[in-house]
C-alpha cells in the first residue's frame, strides 16, 4: 500500500491488487474513503467535509498523475510519490 501523498494528516494511498474502477484511498484519522478517479466521488467509506473538500482539490490537479500511479502499480511497480 504505497503512500502517494500526505497532507494536512490526510495519507493518500493505493492498494495492490485493487479492482477497477481507477480509485484511491484518503485516510485522515480512523477516517477512510475510496475515491473513484475520473469524478472523485466517494466509491466507499466517508471522510469529514473539509478533508474530502481538500482530498478533491488536491486530486482536481493531479488525476493523470494518479491514473499513472494506478496503472504502475496493477503492473506490479511501486508509483513514484506525488507532491
Amino acid at each position: 500500500m504505497p503512500t502517494l501523498a500526505s497532507f494536512n494528516g490526510i495519507k493518500i494511498q493505493l492498494y495492490a491488487d485493487e479492482h477497477p474502477p481507477p480509485h484511491f484511498h484518503a485516510r485522515y484519522a480512523e477516517f477512510i474513503a475510496q475515491i473513484a478517479l475520473d469524478d472523485l466521488q466517494v466509491i466507499e467509506g466517508s471522510l469529514p467535509v473539509p478533508q474530502l473538500r481538500q482530498v478533491r482539490e488536491w486530486a482536481s490537479t493531479r488525476t493523470s498523475q494518479l491514473l499513472v500511479a494506478w496503472t504502475t502499480l496493477e503492473t506490479g511497480q511501486l508509483p513514484e510519490a506525488i507532491p
